[in-house]
């Protein structure tokens, strides 16, 4: 007697298709479970064995087998509790043999047959319809995989239901897909005062999804700016809202199947090692920078996280995508987020002139700000200066201006890249323009010529790398997108130059252009 029964596999956001073989055979009765399956999936034979003792049953006397194929792919988790279950009913005829065709399952057994949630339900459900196939999850999944749109969820709360269902004595009905939430409220940019230099870097980031770095003493706003950077954001598209669920699916953080249209907002505590970043551990789960895909990743206080940790960040910022090495596998997780980086001057956070200036300036700026590498500085589009906050600043009145009005000149901006890329009539073409490289960021650059003679100057000055020219040529983009020009003028590349802070032999001639 045998039976099969599908299931699934996760490689990163990924779900490759998993047969679950039982087979009876004569010897001592033995319950055999193979397929290189890690501790949680040797555990599951006496969670099967418990929960048919709770259902009323026992296991045959008689020696199973159970064997997950393919047998040389390394499989993880819990979930395959209710796949093998059911394999083994069915080999034992208390679900009909036809029954299970058409489906595969995922879900983890409690020791009185209940099925209890497990993570993934919302890319096991993606998958399980781009085969063709229904799938059967715990009841508390039900919500969380109705998203997967077409595909036919079937939401058990125990296997005596699931029995009952198959047999025709019971129906369980589709289950309907969770909440779609506004999110948390984000903080107005208006309870900032002063710092309107910051401020409009601020929105140039927002506008073209530019990395950005606020470097400033203790209060001057930093922070602040980088908590109300998702108030100026737009919602997730359609596309985007499933990518970002599919990762937070498999992380555990989908709660009742309510998903958000809100942009992801991390913020890691500077002692988070590489892993906690970029992923990994026993299970290879997905780190900060892949929960923050689409969205944002504030890391404050910057020169305080490990070398390690930050250089890490390197491959995702430059791929928009993290490879977890492990010994028998690579598993991989989008990762496009938008950096916001946060720090002091120096140690004691008040480098540079001024009340309260360092006594070892310049040496403590540059020790402290050394332990940020070069080739991760590079990768920030816009490095913004902060001042103190003065006494002045503070006594003036709330600004006139706040996050409404400076989230639909970034909408107004988002839309003129989008209506660009859909005009090209292209596949593939980066919307947003942090993302263009290319032909296409060749066709987007439209440069005056007195803007192209200041950025080749720069760049002779030794100003700006290979890649800060692309990404100059990227800001002073987004910069006349937002003054709503088809061509980059001269004074929209002076500005992405001051962003970028040039070589000091160049940067007189830039303020000049930037105020003409």
């Amino acid at each position: 007697m045998s039976a099969r029964v599908v299931t699934l596999a996760f490689s990163g956001v990924e779900a490759v298709r998993v047969d679950v073989q039982v087979q009876f055979t004569r010897g001592d009765p033995k319950f055999f479970l193979v397929g290189m399956g890690d501790k949680a999936i040797s555990e599951s034979r006496e969670r099967v064995r418990a929960a048919f003792v709770g259902m009323g049953l026992s296991l045959p006397a008689r020696r199973i087998i159970a064997n997950l194929a393919p047998a040389d792919l390394p499989k993880e988790g819990s979930h395959y509790d209710l796949p093998i279950a059911l394999a083994i009913m069915a080999a034992m005829g208390i679900v009909p043999p036809d029954a299970l065709e058409g489906w595969a399952a995922v879900g983890e057994l409690a020791l009185d047959g209940r099925i209890t949630a497990v993570t993934g339900a919302l890319p096991a459900a993606v998958a399980a319809g781009g085969m063709g196939l229904g799938l059967i999850c715990p009841e508390a999944c039900g919500p969380e995989a109705a998203w997967a749109g077409e595909t036919r969820i079937l939401a058990a709360p125990s296997l005596i239901a699931l029995v009952n269902h198959f047999r025709g004595t019971q129906v369980l009905s589709p289950p309907e897909a969770g909440q779609m939430l506004d999110g948390e409220r984000v903080p107005d940019l208006r309870d900032v005062k002063g710092q309107e230099h910051a401020k409009r870097a601020l929105e140039i980031a927002a506008a073209g999804g530019h990395n950005i770095s606020f470097i400033g003493p203790p209060g001057s706003g930093k922070s602040m700016m980088a908590a109300r950077l998702p108030g100026l954001l737009p919602p997730l598209t359609a596309e985007e809202l499933l990518q970002t669920s599919m990762i937070h699916s498999v992380a555990g953080l989908i709660a009742k199947g309510q998903l958000t249209r809100a942009r992801p907002f991390r913020s890691p505590h500077h002692s988070a090692s590489m892993a906690a970043l970029t992923g990994g551990g026993l299970k290879a789960k997905p780190g900060e920078v892949s929960l923050a895909h689409n969205g944002v990743l504030f890391l404050d206080e910057l020169p305080e996280f490990g070398t390690q940790a930050l250089d890490s960040l390197r491959q995702p910022l430059e791929t928009g995508e993290v490879v977890v090495a492990r010994a028998n596998a690579h598993v991989r997780y989008p990762s496009r987020f938008q950096l916001v980086a946060a720090m002091n001057p120096c140690r004691c956070g008040h480098g540079g002139p001024g009340k309260g200036a360092c006594g070892r300036a310049p040496r403590c700026q540059t020790d402290y700000q050394g332990r940020i590498s070069g080739p991760l500085m590079d990768r920030i589009d816009l490095q913004v200066e902060v001042p103190p906050v003065t006494a002045a600043d503070m006594a003036l009145p709330a600004p006139s201006e706040g996050t409404a009005e400076a989230a639909a000149r970034v909408a107004q901006a988002r839309r003129l890249q989008s209506d660009r890329a859909m005009a090209s009539g292209r596949e593939c073409v980066a919307v947003i323009n942090s993302l263009a490289e290319g032909d296409w960021l060749e066709t987007i650059a439209d440069l005056e010529a007195s803007a192209r003679a200041l950025l080749s100057r720069a760049a002779e000055a030794g100003g700006l790398s290979a890649r800060g020219w692309t990404r100059t040529l990227r800001l002073a983009r987004t910069i006349a997108d937002l003054e709503g020009v088809e061509a980059i003028r001269r004074v929209h590349v002076a500005e992405a130059l001051i962003y970028r802070r040039v070589a000091p032999g160049v940067a007189s001639a830039v303020t000049s252009a930037a105020l003409t």
